[in-house]
């Protein structure tokens, strides 16, 4: 299937033909619906494990009577084929994996480069522990280290590469600093202002690391990335008005992207209400918007729609741009986003009040 959409070489279609997915899956196992996690099992478990869809592999950071959140998961096969191309890897390259979950993405890396090139990292002991059993059946024996991803693995630095199977809100410049002259990392981004986006980052000769985003992909966030939820809207500034921007024009990704630099801090999310395609703007002091259907409600001190609605006619007046046009260098002061050269920093604009 992955072949057929040209998502894998020759080469990786062998090392996919190797390493069946259902030997790295618990059963059950979950898949995620829109409103929860639902358990699979038998030939429902093996449909979706040879699906295109993600496997929900831990709920609740494995606690009981939780929620039923998925915490860990055996992502998207075409997902992973295209981190695992951009990640470019030839024979003998040392690679840190961040996030080893089940393990499934180790052993394909150590069918590329050999098991005594590859290093992977996982938070969670327990998960860690099945990784390693899964492993070990297939005859594989990667390093694998319980710890924080956030860190990396420094003691086995420098990294040709490192893959992180995690969203990242930002970089940690730990990772940064593992990864060896010329190297390349890929890992999935997050922002409260975009889903997700997969970023290929090269270091460069002055230790900085900068590249374009290549995909769009929706990861689960690295624990220590993970978002709090907002507190409430100021209601009682509720004001009601017509708008022209329909919610559609705000649901590209590469209006997130530029959005995420304009607008930085403020959230986005897009949904269904009653039928009807919205969008909802929050910020971090009371202010929010939501709108749809030709309405928006205005929360707050600051007037998020029609802030959002200048930085969509700034993202028109530029054609409108694509995901790979956006890039993002990482310097030992923080990150910035770019729109077509790291040369041309997106800088934040003023919020707005209500008076404009």
């Amino acid at each position: 299937m992955l072949a057929e959409r040209g998502l894998l070489s020759p080469q990786w279609r062998a090392v996919w033909e190797q390493t069946p997915r259902h030997h790295f899956v618990p059963d059950p196992a979950w898949r995620q619906r829109r409103r929860g996690c639902e358990p699979v099992t038998g030939r429902e478990r093996m449909d979706l494990i040879y699906s295109d869809e993600p496997v929900v592999t831990q709920l609740d950071n494995g606690e009981p009577d939780g929620p039923g959140i998925a915490t860990s998961s055996n992502s998207m096969p075409s997902m992973v084929a295209r981190q695992l191309d951009a990640l470019d890897v030839r024979p003998g390259h040392r690679v840190l994996e961040i996030g080893t979950a089940t393990g499934y993405v180790a052993a394909l890396l150590c069918r590329r480069v050999g098991e005594r090139n590859v290093f992977s990292v996982e938070i969670d002991g327990v998960l860690a522990a099945r990784a390693r059993a899964n492993l070990d059946r297939a005859g594989l024996s990667p390093t694998l280290r319980v710890a924080d991803g956030e860190t990396g693995l420094s003691a086995h630095a420098p990294y040709d590469r490192i893959l992180s199977t995690c969203a990242l809100r930002e970089v940690p410049h730990s990772l940064a600093r593992q990864l060896a002259p010329g190297g390349v990392l890929v890992a999935p981004m997050t922002d409260v202002f975009y889903g997700g986006a997969t970023v290929r980052l090269t270091r460069q000769d002055n230790g900085n690391l900068s590249g374009r985003f290549f995909h769009g992909a929706s990861y689960m966030p690295m624990r220590s990335h993970r978002l709090e939820k907002p507190g409430p809207p100021d209601t009682s500034t509720a004001r009601r008005r017509e708008t022209d921007t329909a919610p559609e024009r705000l649901h590209p990704l590469g209006f997130a992207l530029y959005g995420s630099a304009r607008l930085p801090g403020v959230r986005m999310t897009h949904g269904f209400h009653q039928g009807v395609r919205t969008v909802w703007l929050q910020d971090e002091h009371g202010s929010a918007a939501v709108a749809g259907g030709g309405t928006v409600t205005v929360y707050g001190p600051r007037d998020l729609w029609a802030e959002a609605e200048e930085v969509e006619t700034e993202y028109t007046a530029l054609g409108r741009p694509d995901t790979t046009s956006f890039g993002l260098t990482v310097t030992p002061h923080g990150h910035h986003l770019w729109l077509h050269t790291p040369t041309e920093p997106l800088p934040a604009r003023s919020p707005r009040s209500p008076a404009g």
